[in-house]
């Protein structure tokens, strides 16, 4: 049996490597990006507001501001809001480093709270527990696509007077109580990078339906310059005329990315579709198997899936996690691990942040592994993944 698995000499179940997640960009894509290239504008020009409003009409926002990343797009959600020095932020303690780091580049202080053992989301509990006179905004993760529980963040919120900035990196296209992600939150920010449910290649926005927010995160965007003459503060010499009114940022998206990010648009609820799809084979393929745990979706969301975790329970285990990852990469199923505690990272570390902080969470990073999901994936695919994660817990079950 040892000699069956990929790592020890075996033949993989796959024979060649299959990533975690990937774009999918068609002839659609490729065409309206050349017509960019073949006109008048490549970045700032009307392909920008067109794409805009088309996030904004889909969750169902007001407002919609697209920017160079998914981290451009948290920085100014929180430049808008006024989070400075002194201030703190709720943060959840599962997610990419950008979900804090956003509060660091605005002087404030990212406070980490431990997530709810079943969904791996931020725990309303904890939140309000966390909350001091000097807390002015939560960000919540929907952390794998699944929607936070909104109604209960918004009742803290609402107590204590401070704004929630929902970060949906994962979540374009996931619903809470019926309703879009996008339309609930103070602010929304997506992220288009390739393994989002869309992309634009890099690229980010923030939604909103508060006018002030939006204004604000338009200067932001680009070198707190304006040209909007309701704004300028000065004798106006000519039509040329501009003033910075606030230190902004160069955060703009091009034209380009804009095109690639309509078409894909177009695309967006086939892709979920298919995401769902293929969560409900994985489920159906591990639910009856001790040695691991599927995720669990509360009834109030249905997630978009941008990612899928798998936790293994070691105790009926004769490995480590360690050595399930690098079996399953032999077998050429490309998994991945999201994400070390943000307050574990060294730079957090030399913050004044310690193990221990939040233990749901780091019990949770422990024991989880992402396993490949992206709509591309054949049938055959996904096949694959569940044959690999069989015959590995099938080498090392006790």
């Amino acid at each position: 049996m040892k000699q069956g698995l990929a790592i020890y000499g075996g033949k993989p179940v796959r024979d060649t490597y299959l990533p975690y997640g990937k774009q999918c960009v068609d002839k659609k894509d490729i065409n309206l990006v050349v017509d960019v290239l073949k006109s008048n504008y490549l970045t700032t020009g009307p392909i920008v507001r067109e794409f805009e409003k088309k996030v904004a009409d889909y969750v169902g926002a007001k407002y919609a501001v697209a920017v160079s990343n998914g981290t451009a797009a948290l920085h100014i959600a929180c430049l808008a809001v006024g989070i400075k020095e002194g201030d703190e932020v709720i943060v959840s303690s599962i997610t990419f480093a950008a979900s804090a780091n956003c509060v660091l580049y605005c002087g404030g202080k990212p406070v980490f709270v431990d997530i709810d053992p079943c969904t791996y989301n931020i725990n309303p509990e904890e939140i309000e527990k966390k909350i001091t006179d000097k807390t002015k905004a939560i960000i919540a993760v929907d952390f794998t696509g699944q929607a936070v529980d909104m109604d209960e963040i918004r009742r803290i919120a609402d107590k204590y007077n401070i704004v929630i900035i929902e970060d949906g990196a994962h979540s374009l296209g996931s619903e809470y109580k019926g309703k879009k992600v996008g339309s609930l939150a103070d602010l929304t920010t997506f992220s288009f990078h390739p393994v989002k449910p869309i992309t634009t290649g890099e690229g980010g926005i923030v939604v909103t339906n508060d006018e002030e927010l939006y204004k604000k995160m338009i200067l932001f965007r680009s070198h707190g310059i304006t040209r909007d003459r309701e704004l300028l503060n000065s004798y106006e010499e000519g039509p040329w005329y501009y003033e910075q009114l606030e230190l902004g940022y160069n955060y703009r998206i091009t034209d380009i990315q804009c095109a690639l990010g309509i078409s894909q648009m177009d695309k967006l609820d086939d892709f979920v579709d298919r995401r769902r799809e293929i969560v409900k084979r994985y489920n159906e393929a591990f639910n009856d198997m001790e040695e691991v745990t599927i995720p669990f979706e509360p009834d109030y969301s249905n997630s978009g899936w941008h990612l899928y975790i798998l936790k293994f329970n070691l105790d009926k285990l004769n490995c480590t996690r360690k050595e399930i990852f690098e079996a399953l990469r032999f077998e050429n199923i490309g998994v991945n691990v999201h994400y070390l505690p943000v307050y574990l990272h060294p730079y957090y570390r030399k913050l004044g942040y310690k193990k221990g902080l939040c233990p749901n969470a780091e019990k949770l990073y422990e024991c989880m592994i992402t396993l490949p999901l992206f709509p591309a994936m054949s049938g055959e695919d996904v096949d694959d993944v569940i044959e690999a994660v069989k015959k590995v817990i099938s080498y090392y079950r006790k």
